[in-house]
């Protein structure tokens, strides 16, 4: 047999062996580079893999740990666990709620708002999950919510850190289509292909998130209309509306300026993602200090004395940090960040009982990053050792003429791809589905013609859905673990389809207008730039059949 042939054989048969083995619970990692490799010498044996190809491979771990861009992934992973740890996540949800809470649907709506917010903040989705699963489950369950609303709500609202900026999602999307662009680019004779960067991917994301996000409250003011038995309003006491206002401002303003701080940043230009991600970092522990500067000498929680000093601090604080935003840019706003954090830090250190909460908060937020890391960073690792493999053997030219042979074109194309990610979703994680499939399938498609920007937003919005579809969602898998006894799995399962149909109908939304996600890239970043006529046109949309004609 042909050895080109075999290779390609090899291939589609190390894909279906890792995907099998990866359903049975093995680790990762090692299933992704182990069985590479020994797919890799069986090549070799055959004549269908050069052997000296693995010489390049610790060069190429080496580039995947050294890359500048991905050292944004701990930070971000940082400052969401220094703010779930500290309580600020806490306080934000429960100050929604009281706000809220006196509406049908009122809970509900809070818990997507809060979703939102913390997703923006934070982007880690397992400790949002958990978080309002503890605090706001409870609640809903006592003023008497549908169980399969309360839980469809918490796991949707906990899932949008995948999407909502700053995710690690779109960060790792973004490494992987920046290759994938410049290469499909050299193929096409482009040799000034514009650049794929975090900052194009996160501007991307905002709109079609927030479209994601209203249509999640309009489903939730749907059944409030509808079916106000599933979604009664709470009664609120006394004390709970007393001084409700100024708690609403200090519970929303820390997690508002860590979003502007970071996001704004990115969007205006003024930082990279990176250096937001610091920025992000001394941000969260300002926060962290602040929080428990204020339970110690500002007052309990509740009283209305705290409530007011907390807004003038804030009023101050956003007062001194945005003129020297403005004046000095993200240098000098990270400057008075760390000068702040250190004023908070003297104060804290000064009290035994303070300094314990803050270091406790230091070393549990610091291993829960490592852990977290360490675990995304070594899956990465694997994943490279299966595409070196993968590759060299014919897997690519395999999956690209598949790819090109589909009946529509490159909508035919985007479909199949789609379906694929979509129904792995259902068995794998996020970053699993992340690192085998679109190294393989992405080239292929922007060769196409697609949009890199609008192709990694619609493959951040579907997988997604991997952390909400039965029967191995993650969202599911925390929530089952801080629910009660009460609430059983299918429940679960059953509350989080009207919300896997929403997510299928938002990327519809994304496919038909495709500017949802290009347009403020484009306006922000690639406006003036040079060989912007030259950049790929836009994605399909249901209409336009398209036709192999067109790519050649």
């Amino acid at each position: 047999m042909d050895a080109a042939l075999l290779g390609q054989l090899m291939a589609a048969g190390l894909f279906l062996l890792i995907i099998l083995v990866l359903m049975t619970g093995y680790i990762v990692a090692f299933t992704l580079g182990g069985l590479a490799i020994l797919v890799g010498f069986a090549g070799i044996a055959v004549g269908a893999f050069d052997q000296s190809l693995f010489a390049a491979l610790p060069n190429r771990f080496w580039g995947v740990i050294t890359n500048p861009v991905l050292v944004a992934v701990p930070l971000f992973v940082f400052m969401g666990v220094v703010l779930e740890r500290s309580g600020i996540a806490e306080s934000l949800l429960t100050t929604m709620g009281q706000l809220f809470g006196s509406l049908r649907g009122g809970l509900a709506l809070s818990v997507v708002l809060v979703g939102a917010l913390l997703a923006a903040a934070t982007g880690v989705v397992g400790a949002t999950v958990v978080t309002m699963g503890l605090l706001s489950l409870p609640a809903m369950m006592r003023a008497g919510y549908d169980p399969k609303l309360a839980t469809g709500t918490i796991c949707a609202a906990g899932t949008l850190g995948q999407i909502i900026p700053p995710s690690t999602v779109l960060i790792f999307l973004a490494d992987i289509l920046q290759g994938a662009n410049s290469a499909a680019q050299l193929s096409l004779g482009n040799f000034a292909p514009d650049t794929v960067s975090v900052g194009d991917l996160f501007a991307g994301a905002i709109l079609p998130s927030l479209v994601l996000v209203a249509a999640f409250i309009l489903y939730i003011v749907w059944k409030a209309i509808f079916h106000p038995e599933t979604c009664p309003p709470v009664a609120m006491t006394p004390a709970e509306k007393a001084g409700l206002g100024l708690r609403i401002v200090g519970a929303l303003i820390p997690p508002l300026l860590l979003i502007v701080s970071v996001l704004g940043s990115i969007v205006t230009g003024v930082a990279t993602p990176t250096e937001s991600a610091s920025v992000g970092a001394v941000g969260a522990l300002f926060l962290a200090a602040v929080k428990l500067f204020a339970d110690a000498y500002l007052g309990a929680e509740g009283d209305p004395k705290r409530d007011i000093r907390l807004f003038w601090f804030w009023l101050v604080a956003i007062a001194v940090l945005g003129a020297t935003a403005f004046a000095f840019g993200a240098a000098g706003l990270l400057n008075t960040m760390l000068g702040l954090l250190a004023v908070a830090l003297i104060v804290i250190l000064a009290r035994g009982d303070l300094r314990r909460s803050y270091l406790q908060t230091l070393f549990y937020s610091s291993k829960s990053t490592m852990s977290i890391t360490s675990m995304v960073f070594i899956i990465l690792l694997g994943a490279t050792a299966f595409a070196l493999v993968f590759t060299q053997l014919g897997g690519s030219a395999m999956v690209q003429g598949f790819l090109e042979n589909m009946p529509g074109g490159q909508f035919g194309a985007l479909f199949v791809v789609f379906f694929i990610i979509f129904i792995l979703g259902f068995f794998l994680d996020t970053f699993e589905i992340i690192f085998i499939v679109i190294p393989i399938t992405a080239p292929v498609l922007l060769i196409m013609g697609v949009d890199p920007i609008w192709l990694g937003v619609m493959i951040g919005l579907l997988l997604q859905t991997s952390f909400l579809t039965p029967p191995f969602g993650f969202s599911l898998f925390y929530l089952r673990g801080v629910a009660p006894r009460t609430i059983t799995t299918p429940m679960i399962y059953r509350g989080v389809i009207p919300f896997i149909v929403i997510q299928l109908l938002a990327l519809a939304v994304l496919w038909i207008f495709p500017d949802l996600a290009t347009w403020l890239p484009n306006e922000l970043f690639r406006s003036d730039a040079p060989g912007t006529e030259g950049a790929p046109p836009p994605p399909p949309s249901f209409d336009e059949g398209g036709g192999e004609d067109e790519f050649l």
